[in-house]
């Protein structure tokens, strides 16, 4: 652990890491498999090449939650919901890139941007979004908050 970052909170519960002590969450225990369920077979290829990508980027844990399934270093940096034909993801980071990849980016005040995307074909796992996915890795280490760094 980098100095000066307090350790992650577990919750006792469903054994989730938090970044801050008690944090609401959906406490609750779901299998990656869950979410599979009745979609289309390029769904799990789809997240299965996406989850290699982002490992690319570090060590991960992912996370099966009610609704979505996470990637965390320190916070959650990255997430894919699976639909029937496709995965909905999104990704935070500390600017607003504009891609054309992006149907919608929301500003968190007073700084953070979550950037929302789909994927649909083995094609949309590509180059750029192993470089944003880089990006959104630092910033679940907590990059931006060492001296001297900016994310």
């Amino acid at each position: 652990m980098s100095a000066g970052k307090k350790p992650l909170w577990t919750c006792p519960r469903c054994h989730h890491r938090f970044v801050t002590r008690n944090m609401w969450h959906s406490c609750g225990r779901y299998s990656l498999g869950d979410h599979f369920k009745g979609k289309d077979p390029i769904v799990r290829q789809l997240f299965s090449r996406f989850r290699a990508l982002v490992q690319k980027c570090g060590p991960v844990t992912v996370y099966a939650q009610k609704t979505r399934i996470v990637f965390q270093t320190r916070a959650r940096f990255t997430g894919v919901a699976t639909r029937k034909h496709w995965l909905d993801a999104a990704v935070w980071l500390k600017r607003r890139l504009e891609h054309p990849r992006f149907y919608r980016i929301e500003l968190i005040p007073p700084g953070d941007y979550i950037h929302r995307f789909r994927l649909t074909k083995p094609s949309d796992i590509d180059r750029d979004l192993e470089n944003v996915l880089r990006e959104a890795y630092a910033v679940g280490c907590q990059k931006h908050l060492e001296p001297g760094n900016k994310v």
